[in-house]
């Protein structure tokens, strides 16, 4: 997987929800549930997704709160791959309420 130059960067972070952070080689979400039940309904919808696309997330659960961060490992930085999935986590986060 290539990884994306600094331009095709800028470019994907506007396709993603606003709330996606740009730090180093990783993009960073934090996404405030109701509880910890929605939390971690939320991260089971995600772990199966990224099962299926073999790209994981490195993420954090604290109670009602789930921080997460993007990065392709093989390329040692951010490739279409973690904007996929970022689209993913946006979409299944916009199904619950925050």
């Amino acid at each position: 997987m290539t990884k994306l130059s600094t331009e095709e960067i800028q470019n994907r972070m506007k396709e993603i929800d606003n709330s996606w952070v740009l730090k180093g080689k990783f993009i960073h979400r934090e996404i405030i549930f109701k509880d910890f039940i929605e939390a971690f309904s939320f991260m089971t919808s995600i772990a199966l997704i990224a099962e299926k696309s073999n790209h994981h997330p490195n993420w954090k659960n604290v109670y009602n709160k789930v921080n997460i961060a993007l990065n392709t490992h093989d390329s040692d930085g951010l490739t279409i791959k973690d904007f996929k999935l970022a689209k993913e986590i946006d979409r299944i986060a916009d199904t619950y309420s925050q």
